[in-house]
């Protein structure tokens, strides 16, 4: 055998090869490999953008801790007022119903110290009289006695 025409029928074969890869074997392969480029730069991306949505829902997140926490701190200070004014009206009240109930003991204190001297002004009166009649011993008439009695009434 030739060596010249063995390495040209080499030559040739392996043209064919390559004219018969590039022609129905690469294609797919090409096709495939950008296919799977295409998934991974849309992969990449998504990852990207679920990253990004990620910070913002984070710090959304925090945005919301914040404000609920401003949002329970005015509910706290307000429910202070709230029970620092009950506490205000509870007192105010307080002494309202004790002066009240002071003003209603000192009436009472007023009215039962009335009634015993107008008590204590009878027993004087009557014991004024009996005395009077037995220092006397004598009977004086029912209009005089009357008479002195209320004058010694007015007098006490």
């Amino acid at each position: 055998m030739n060596m010249n025409l063995t390495l040209i029928g080499q030559a040739i074969s392996l043209f064919i090869f390559v004219w018969f890869c590039m022609r129905y074997v690469w294609p797919p392969i090409i096709n495939a490999l950008q296919e799977r480029e295409k998934r991974i730069a849309d992969g990449l991306a998504a990852a990207a953008a679920g990253q990004n949505k990620f910070a913002e829902a984070d710090q959304r997140m925090t945005e919301l801790v914040n404000e609920g926490k401003q949002k329970a701190n005015e509910i706290i200070v307000q429910a202070q007022k709230r029970g620092d004014e009950i506490l205000e009206e509870a007192k105010q009240t307080a002494r309202v119903e004790g002066d009240r109930l002071i003003e209603a003991a000192h009436a009472e204190i007023e009215r039962e110290r009335t009634q015993a001297r107008d008590g204590l002004r009878q027993e004087v009166a009557t014991l004024a009289l009996v005395g009077a009649e037995r220092i006397l011993m004598r009977e004086v008439d029912k209009g005089a006695h009357d008479e002195l009695l209320a004058k010694l009434s007015a007098e006490l």
